[in-house]
């Protein structure tokens, strides 16, 4: 019984680390109605500026540095240098991004937080030296203390009490005071609270700086338990959202509690796995799984009670254009991909595969967010479901291609249906919560365990048809002309079946479910249905994408389908145009490994600084132009035929819609 309650106690740290971010995204949800994917960047921005000044005394800045004195700083001012620089980006991400998009639909608010986001955790790893920083010395005061037979550490302790004095200090601040009170009211409704002479941006504001203050205090003081690590602060939002929403996004209290306690029951899982009697299976990544399991329940028993916030204006989807198919301009466009694979050298023609095959991902999410409406931050897990079953399927069980082919697509789409599950009872950005964290489940208790997944290299056998071999490789040729053909022609014929799918019926019931679920059910759609199975084609192309990917490789990892790549991936899918074909092209260019990094990698060398481009674009798109690039492309085209005309231009009507 002592150990038990020793190893739950060692959790109090990370806990306390979850209660804080908790708190902080309840209070933000509170005033602006947005659930903020970056709190757990901005609070690591600051935990690495406290690193770096207490090693040698540089305030580090986005662009540039400045030197405070000779040597190290001393504990404290580092640390309140670092709580200024939590603070300042926490108010900057209100007053650049999020208040311009407080109209905007839910996915562009989703996506501009999922930008930030990354361009904060890409801005640690290039503006501070992570090498060099080692781990900084204790703040807290050090020392144990006895509990029942079991030695706890004061500094858990101590943090675990800190957490829940801020959450009281919050909850205390939304209750009691006049200010508090009145973001409160404007939640309920902004164009009342305006009409009053309150001020629901200023409101914010406070907001805020409150929560950037308390999420950088807390996990600085919490780091030295935990450790520095250039991006486990940024996903420490996933639980932190788990517990919020345990909280129905109301209850500060609530989420800093449950916040503790899922840090404990994490430490304890962890301690149970060394057990004798625990199964195999469960030994690896079951930490990770416990956030998914506690969204998927929060969110089905108290989805449907979790408030919205009032807002003033109608939002809207980017518009959708049914594509066509243009048997000319089509042939032309693959015509020119194949004349540019054979000039490539091997570099560039494995760019324009993997841009080929990002495209193919890209459409996925087209079909899934832009055509059905329903945010999905999952498809690199089930790219990465379909990559790993392709490689068990080959090198454990020896089928054959293309039976391989087909098992691991369909295991990719069976996982895209279970996470559509959810999808069912909760919408917008709650499902993006959901798949975020099914997307590092995936990653940590399945692809990364040694149990499910046994570690045989993770090869993937050569596509073979008719004895005619398609390897990506053959003899000293490191990227075969084959292979980019082979890769090209399934992105092709999958591309077409794809519009013919969102031209026809199935289409007009995704675009109707998208639109207003509740109509569509009143004109006789199956909207749980049409979920469903927009989720298992969306899954079945990533899952392609992913067997593609395993050709493309030869031999896979768990880094070959990591959530951050997923992220990146949806941040460009947004940015060229989230509902048009034209926009999964423009994305799978500059996705990573594609043409775009190539060239910012091996002609300009500046391959370190693509995740903060990809991300500062995505973030300027979603607050300058939701529609992304292909619908700015195309409404230009209509206004310069409209002029050309000599007609007034028509504006096109956007429709009204929820994203879930």
């Amino acid at each position: 019984m002592d150990q038990v309650l020793q190893f739950a106690a060692l959790g109090l740290s990370t806990g306390a680390v979850y209660a804080v971010l908790a708190s902080s995204l309840v209070g933000v949800y509170a005033a602006t109605g947005i659930i903020n994917f970056a709190q757990g960047s901005i609070a690591l921005w600051a935990v690495w500026q406290v690193a770096a000044l207490r090693h040698d005394g540089t305030l580090v800045l986005p662009v540039g540095s400045v030197s405070l004195g000779e040597g190290a700083l001393s504990a404290w001012p580092a640390v309140a240098i670092g709580v200024v620089a939590g603070v300042t980006w926490s108010l900057l991400a209100h007053l650049l991004v999020f208040r311009p998009l407080r109209r905007a639909p839910v996915l562009a608010q989703v996506v501009a937080s999922i930008g930030l986001m990354l361009l904060l955790q890409g801005l640690v790893a290039i503006r501070f030296d992570t090498a060099a920083i080692a781990f900084t010395p204790a703040l807290l005061p050090a020392g144990t203390v006895e509990v029942g037979g079991a030695v706890l550490a004061r500094s858990d302790l101590l943090l675990a009490g800190l957490a829940l004095v801020v959450a009281a200090a919050l909850a205390a601040y939304f209750r009691f005071t006049p200010l508090g009170v009145a973001t409160r009211a404007a939640a309920e409704s902004e164009r009342a609270a305006r009409l009053t002479g309150l001020s629901p941006d200023r409101l914010a504001a406070v907001v805020w700086t409150l929560t950037g203050a308390a999420s950088s205090l807390v996990v600085v003081l919490a780091a030295p338990s935990i450790g520095l690590d250039p991006t486990s602060f940024a996903f420490y939002v996933v639980p932190a959202l788990s517990v919020a929403l345990v909280g129905r996004l109301t209850s500060v209290m609530t989420a800093a509690v449950a916040g503790l306690v899922l840090g404990c029951l994490q430490t304890e899982l962890f301690y149970l796995s060394t057990k004798a009697w625990w199964p195999d299976w469960a030994q690896a990544g079951v930490g990770d799984a416990v956030p998914f399991l506690v969204v998927v329940v929060a969110l089905f028993v108290l989805g449907g009670r979790i408030p919205a916030r009032g807002a003033t204006g109608e939002v809207a989807m980017p518009e959708v254009v049914p594509p066509r198919i243009r048997p000319v301009t089509g042939s032309l466009f693959v015509g020119a991909v194949v004349v540019a694979l054979l000039l490539s050298s091997a570099t560039w023609r494995y760019g324009l595969i993997s841009s080929i095959i990002m495209t193919l991902l890209a459409l996925s999410l087209v079909l899934l967010t832009g055509y059905l409406g329903q945010i999905s931050l999952a498809t690199m897990a089930f790219a990465g479901t379909a990559g790993f079953v392709l490689s068990k399927a080959g090198a454990s069980w020896g089928l054959p291609f293309p039976l391989d082919v087909v098992l691991a697509v369909a295991a990719a789409t069976l996982a895209g249906v279970l996470v559509g599950i959810p999808a069912l009872r909760i919408r917008g950005a709650q499902l993006a919560v959901v798949t975020l964290a099914a997307a590092i489940a995936l990653q940590s208790f399945v692809f990364g365990n040694p149990a499910l997944m046994p570690y045989e290299g993770h090869r993937i056998a050569e596509v073979e048809i008719f004895g005619l071999s398609l390897g990506i490789r053959h003899g000293t040729t490191l990227v075969t002309m084959r292979f980019a053909l082979f890769a090209l022609a399934v992105v092709t014929v999958l591309t077409v079946a794809l519009v013919l799918v969102m031209r026809g019926a199935t289409g007009r019931a995704f675009l109707a479910v998208r639109s207003n679920e509740r109509a569509a059910a009143s004109a006789g759609i199956d909207v749980a249905g049409t979920k469903l199975l927009g989720f298992a084609l969306a899954a079945l192309l990533a899952g392609v994408g992913g067997c593609l990917i395993g050709y493309s490789r030869g031999q896979l990892s768990v880094a070959s389908f990591s959530v951050l790549t997923g992220l990146v991936l949806l941040a460009l899918t947004y940015v060229g145009g989230v509902t048009s074909v034209g926009g999964a092209v423009v994305a799978g260019l500059v996705a990573p490994l594609g043409v775009v990094h190539t060239f910012l990698n091996d002609t300009l060398e500046v391959g370190e600084y693509y995740q903060v481009v990809a991300a500062l674009l995505l973030v300027l798109t979603a607050v300058a132009n939701p529609t992304g690039i292909a619908g700015s492309v195309r409404a230009a085209a209509t206004h310069l035929r409209g002029a050309r005309a000599g007609a007034p231009r028509e504006t096109s009507a956007k429709e009204p819609a929820h994203v879930g």
